[in-house]
């Protein structure tokens, strides 16, 4: 059998990801079999898989890949959605970070290090944060460091750290530093009281000055030889640093948006039903909630059984939506941060190691409740636009038309002139059957909206 790298897996020796019949595997190379030997016979591996801190895997028979390289592939368990560190909300990029200190200090115990510490080896699976990348374990050597330390304060303290200190928005530096913000920047940009915050101190203003010291030497923090007790003081100091890190939430008009709609609670009710309805009538896996604010209906979906990844652009709203899935135990949604006007574009070597939206789509169904007038009239996205984009992401479409005569609408034309002649029901049904077969077509009761299921032609 031929196989291929997938286009993001090509930096660790280790190993590398490939897909076949649309199966994800992983092969492991000779060179990492000493460390994944000891990773499967030390019960490390039982252990974080039995507690669901790792994505469990099979190893499978695969003789017929002719490699010198090759030593073993296993199967990993299949996640229904990739997402990255800068569609997170601050809870998620927190739950992530004691997920992998857990993981580190987990490994001491059984004579193994994280050789990373990327945000990147971390999904979201059944609600929780889980490790997936099998092949960062390396036999720990005492009285040696953790050579993953400097990445983890850079994929996981600085960011949190400025959106605690300075604003929420600055996890969106995450794009443009893939391997994580850099020390220096982040000492910089944090206030002075931070300088009195022991531990920020020294994991980020020290840490920092020390790296620019010893830039052009070959001595640094991660080659100091260290004893396991000072080891397991600074994974200490880490976690008890990233527990302290509380981001207190604001009001905002969409963290907030169902205390000021406009639906009565028959009309709420009423398009409950609906949606009920047209997805009983489509029975997707896969569902994008467009604008899903705190995720109300995306609870509908996933209420089902169906994985529904919840995306709103305010980091209010999917703070929120995250923290409700972790008290009602939602297992199948996954809020993310999005700004639908601008989505998360390819990143990374040859635009191939970060996916945009549209290349990890696309989803059997959509979402876009409450949506068409923000795009079309705040953001002037004409109608034919949005349905070319959206036959792109989905192949069934869920999507409510609110007309001008809505209150909400009248809101966003008094701020602004209504320059929009053709924002009407015939005009936006024109434009989305040149994408679309319009399958049902239905009044919401007791407001002026009309909720459609339309199918991709």
């Amino acid at each position: 059998m031929k196989t291929s790298r997938h286009p993001a897996s090509f930096r660790d020796p280790s190993g590398f990801i490939f897909v076949e019949d649309g199966v994800v595997y992983r092969q492991i190379n000779n060179c990492y079999r000493e460390n994944y030997e000891h990773l499967m016979d030390s019960g490390l591996y039982e252990s974080l898989s039995s507690q669901n801190l790792i994505i469990p895997h099979i190893e499978v028979n695969y003789a017929q890949i002719e490699s010198p390289e090759a030593y073993k592939v296993i199967k990993p368990e299949s996640l229904s959605f990739i997402s990255y560190p800068y569609e997170w909300c601050f809870s998620q990029l927190k739950d992530a970070a004691l997920l992998t200190l857990h993981i580190q200090r987990k490994a001491l115990e059984f004579e193994m290090t994280l050789k990373d510490a990327s945000a990147y080896n971390v999904q979201f699976w059944n609600g929780k944060p889980v490790f997936i990348d099998s092949l960062s374990f390396d036999r720990y050597t005492p009285g040696s460091p953790w050579i993953a330390y400097k990445q983890f304060c850079q994929h996981f303290l600085a960011p949190l750290s400025l959106m605690k200190y300075r604003d929420i928005r600055f996890n969106q530096l995450l794009k443009g530093y893939l391997d994580g913000i850099p020390l220096d920047f982040a000492s910089s940009q944090l206030p002075l009281r931070t300088y009195f915050r022991v531990s920020l101190y020294s994991h980020i203003h020290l840490h920092a000055k020390y790296q620019k010291s010893f830039a052009d030497r070959t001595a640094a923090l991660e080659t100091k030889k260290i004893s396991m007790i000072g080891l397991l003081g600074i994974l200490d100091s880490l976690e008890s640093t990233i527990k302290r890190l509380e981001w207190q939430i604001p009001d905002t008009e969409w963290g907030n948006y169902y205390d000021n709609t406009n639906y009565s609670k028959d009309s709420f009710d009423s398009k409950k039903e609906l949606i009920d309805k047209y997805l009983e009538m489509v029975h997707p896996r896969l569902v994008f909630d467009l604008g899903a604010n705190t995720g109300e209906f995306s609870k509908i979906a996933s209420r089902k059984g169906i994985q529904t990844i919840s995306f709103d652009i305010d980091p209010v709203a999917v703070e929120k939506n995250y923290q409700n899935c972790g008290r009602d135990k939602e297992k199948c949604i996954l809020p993310l941060i999005l700004d639908l006007t601008n989505p998360s574009p390819s990143l990374g070597w040859a635009h191939e190691e970060r996916s945009s939206l549209l290349k990890r789509g696309p989803a059997d169904m959509l979402f876009a409740l409450a949506l068409i007038h923000h795009l079309a009239i705040s953001n002037n996205l004409p109608f034919i636009h949005i349905a070319r984009y959206f036959a792109g992401l989905g192949s069934y479409l869920i999507i409510e038309f609110v007309p001008k005569e809505d209150s909400q609408v009248q809101r966003l034309f008094s701020t602004r002139e209504d320059i929009f002649p053709d924002y009407h029901q015939d005009s936006f049904e024109k434009a989305f059957a040149m994408y679309f077969n319009l399958k049902e077509v239905t009044e919401i009761g007791g407001s002026c909206r009309v909720l459609y299921l339309m199918e991709k032609i």
